[in-house]
């Protein structure tokens, strides 16, 4: 029997009868997710029990609050999107603490642009752009940038303008790097919940990468940095494709969140 989340209807307190219900659905930290799932209803019981239905039911967490944590930032997600993972954090630290005021910065495969959010919020950056190929992600995207930041729906470098090039300090990218097969293998969260274009990898992972880095040197200033975030296993491709575009190289792993970032960095040229 499920107890009811109405404290009138009996007598549990709200909260404890959303902690049964969590635990009882599986959910690790039910106590935490409780208070946020009550804070989001707002006292309004039918809301509470829709939201703590489709947690039970396995709809993100994220999702259903219409926010996640990030760096510090309440950055605003939607049903059907990408949910910014805390190892991305990592990627974010490592974009901010090369800009150096005034920057021009591109976030590649943005999702709702919890990166660029963080370094826009530095007041280091002068011109943002943002692009991603998932309408629903730029739509957010548009609620975590604020102007003169411009996002933009469509297929990596295609929507920028010309004027970028060559041109760009800090180009950012968590472009997806599960290889194909492991999909499957991926959290039911992800893989019900999250658009398989911001998963998928292809067959090694860095099909996406690939391209970014290719074209990268194009876009970049001379000094200028592309950080991408990887997986473990891949950073070794993605460094080795970034060696080949001609990009110095250097892999930041962070042990305790689990995350990698590589950094290709355009050379200054030789007099």
């Amino acid at each position: 029997m499920t107890a009811s989340l109405d404290p009138r209807a009996g007598e549990s307190p709200p909260g404890a009868a959303v902690i049964a219900r969590l635990r009882q659905a599986g959910c690790v930290f039910a106590e935490e997710e409780a208070a946020l799932l009550l804070e989001a209803a707002a006292g309004q019981p039918n809301r509470l029990e829709r939201l703590v239905a489709a947690r039970a039911a396995g709809e993100p967490l994220e999702q259903l609050l219409g926010w996640v944590a990030f760096c510090g930032q309440r950055i605003a997600v939607g049903p059907g999107v990408f949910v910014p993972r805390v190892r991305t954090e990592h990627l974010a630290e490592q974009a901010v603490a090369r800009l150096t005021g005034a920057d021009v910065v591109v976030e590649l495969c943005c999702g709702v642009a919890a990166v660029a959010a963080v370094l826009q919020a530095t007041g280091r950056v002068q011109e943002l752009y943002v692009v991603d190929i998932d309408p629903a992600a730029v739509g957010c995207a548009r609620r975590n940038v604020v102007a003169p930041g411009i996002a933009l729906v469509g297929d990596l470098y295609d929507p920028l303008p010309d004027r970028l090039r060559g041109r760009v300090d800090v180009l950012v990218a968590n472009a997806p790097y599960v290889p194909s097969a492991a999909i499957a293998l991926m959290p039911r969260e992800a893989r019900e919940h999250e658009p398989l274009v911001a998963l998928d990898g292809g067959g090694d992972g860095v099909d996406v990468q690939r391209r970014i880095i290719a074209a990268a040197p194009e876009w970049l200033r001379p000094g200028g940095a592309l950080l991408i975030e990887t997986g473990r296993q891949q950073s070794v491709i993605t460094a080795g494709e970034m060696l080949r575009a001609g990009l110095d190289v250097s892999v930041l792993p962070d042990d305790d969140r689990e995350a990698t970032v590589v950094v290709g960095s355009t050379p200054w040229p030789t007099t």
